[in-house]
């Protein structure tokens, strides 16, 4: 399988199966002296590790992260730096159930990567999927971590803004509300009325998709390069890479397709002898370079392929069958799909201030 690497000067490379002995990450071109620690890293992985509540997969993984190579300490450093040789991260499996396929070896999930996979390597790993699994994206938020360390003065935030048809009410947006429900959600209302949608969908054995948006602040003008390194297209394609995301918008979107050239204008004053957009329609990238203004993205999350629900699929053999999922999945993989889109924006990001240094210093 090639293509496990994405990233330019800022390069992450994931290895590992749902059910293997352990996932990790290799993050390469992360500059030296960034002070670092596991603990750090752990923080982000710990928002999006399963088992945390009822509306999550009941795998119960710690998702510990250990830092192999990468980094150095001794007594005339205060703690742990990077080197700017590769860093090797890897986090163990520790709690796989393969049995829990053994009905389904031979059959296609419909929904899943289980039929393109077969077709494509004529091999494919049953247990929850292997490399198409979900799993893989804690490798993206660890190294998410460390592309935080590069751009500091960035303040990436992401949050869950629509589940199912159920959509928040932007007037109550809160950020401080996000880290206060399972959700990541910033509207405490809509949060407390998901609790109930979602409890149905998860009692009967289904799933529902959801919308996260992912922030960034502190970008400044100058970052993206035109024509085939536009930076909302990096972006794009970062998002659309995590597992199950089957739409990207930039700014407003498809939304700016109804607007008017008047209403879809980001107009400009100068404030204070600096220039101030009076709106943000495009998401902080104007021809593929960064504005100055906050960095904003939309991405939209299937429903959860694995449900108890019989379905009708076919088998290696070319025979019809029904398929029914056992075992423990997410109602909504949406939901710890925030951190994981807060790793992709913050690896983009760093990536890209990198790539600008090395063009204009």
């Amino acid at each position: 399988m090639s293509h496990n690497t994405f990233g330019h000067l800022f390069r992450v490379t994931t290895f590992g199966e749902s059910h293997g002995v352990a996932i990790g990450a290799v993050v390469d071109g992360c500059p030296p002296n960034l002070k670092i620690s596991a603990e750090e890293i752990q923080g982000f992985l710990d928002k999006r590790k399963p088992g945390q509540n009822r509306f999550t997969t009941q795998r119960q993984e710690a998702d510990q992260v250990k830092i192999l190579s990468g980094v150095f300490e001794d007594e005339r450093t205060d703690g742990l730096r990077t080197t700017g040789t590769p860093i090797a991260l890897l986090i163990e499996n520790t709690d796989q159930r393969s049995k829990d396929y053994t009905e389904i070896r031979d059959k296609f999930r419909p929904g899943h990567a289980d039929f393109s996979y077969q077709e494509k390597y004529g091999i494919r790993d049953y247990r929850g999927g292997g490399r198409s699994s979900a799993r893989e994206t804690a490798c993206r938020v660890a190294a998410g971590a460390i592309a935080r360390l590069v751009i500091p003065q960035v303040k990436i935030r992401g949050a869950l803004v629509q589940i199912g048809p159920h959509k928040i009410d932007r007037k109550n947006w809160n950020w401080g509300t996000v880290n206060e429900n399972p959700f990541f959600c910033p509207d405490a209302k809509a949060a407390a009325e998901w609790e109930t949608y979602l409890d149905g969908v998860r009692k009967a054995g289904s799933s529902v998709g959801a919308i996260i948006e992912v922030t960034a602040s502190g970008v400044p003008a100058g970052w993206g390069a035109p024509l085939y390194g536009k930076l909302d297209a990096e972006l794009a394609a970062a998002m659309m890479s995590i597992n199950a995301v089957k739409g990207v918008e930039i700014g407003d979107g498809f939304a700016a397709a109804a607007l008017s050239g008047e209403e879809n204008a980001d107009e400009i004053r100068m404030r204070r002898n600096v220039p101030e957009f009076q709106a943000n329609h495009a998401g902080g990238v104007l021809g593929g370079i960064s504005s100055g203004q906050d960095v904003v993205v939309r991405f939209a999350v299937k429903p959860t392929s694995s449900i108890l629900k019989s379905r009708q699929t076919v088998t290696k053999e070319g025979e019809d069958a029904d398929i029914i999922t056992k075992g423990r999945h997410d109602p909504c993989v949406g939901i710890r799909a925030v951190p994981v889109g807060e790793a992709m924006m913050a690896c983009v990001l760093a990536d890209a201030f990198l790539r600008h240094r090395g063009q204009v210093g």
